[in-house]
């Protein structure tokens, strides 16, 4: 990108910024060198869900299951993802596997940058916080997998639904004595 552009580019969002206009991104943008966006959170954050952090701790299987609902559309199950995941776990350890697909397919989705650690090696030292930071990203982005893919479709409904009811003026009144 030249540096002429990239002065176009912020002399547009600041007058939009000016006159209340909504600009098209707030994310940070980086240069060449660096591949992707930060993380919302970072590995060693599990303590921001305790709760997350602690059902992780005991049954790494079942955040496994429940990210991989969220990310493959509902199309493999939590319940699947979680018996997938806990069959590998004994198996020479190769959870991993598994764990990292995901970590790889989470971050192609939202242009994550492969930091600190690669895929690979995030989930062989570190499954746990991995998963957890998964969870916190996808919370991050407005699809919680606590809900489910269900879930989050039901809540993706309503909020279209009630977006709808605001925009929509009242039918007809008359006012009577």
């Amino acid at each position: 990108m030249t540096l002429q552009h990239q002065e176009e580019e912020q002399n547009i969002e600041a007058q939009k910024i000016q006159q209340n206009e909504p600009v098209a991104s707030i994310t940070p943008r980086y240069e060449a060198g660096v591949i992707g966006n930060p993380w919302s959170t970072g590995l060693f954050d599990c303590h921001e869900n305790q709760t997350n952090a602690v059902m992780t701790s005991f049954f790494p299987c079942v955040t496994f299951g429940q990210i991989s609902e969220v990310l493959d559309d509902g199309e493999l199950s939590c319940h699947l993802g979680t018996f997938i995941y806990l069959l590998m776990m004994p198996a020479l350890c190769s959870q991993w596997v598994m764990g990292s697909k995901y970590r790889t397919k989470i971050r192609k989705k939202y242009n994550l940058v492969e930091a600190p650690y690669t895929d690979v090696v995030s989930h062989i030292f570190c499954p746990c916080c991995s998963l957890c930071q998964e969870f916190r990203e996808l919370q991050a982005r407005g699809l919680d997998p606590a809900l489910g893919w269900n879930g989050i479709l039901a809540q993706q409904y309503a909020r279209q639904q009630s977006e709808q009811t605001l925009k929509n003026p009242p039918s007809d009144q008359v006012m009577s004595k």
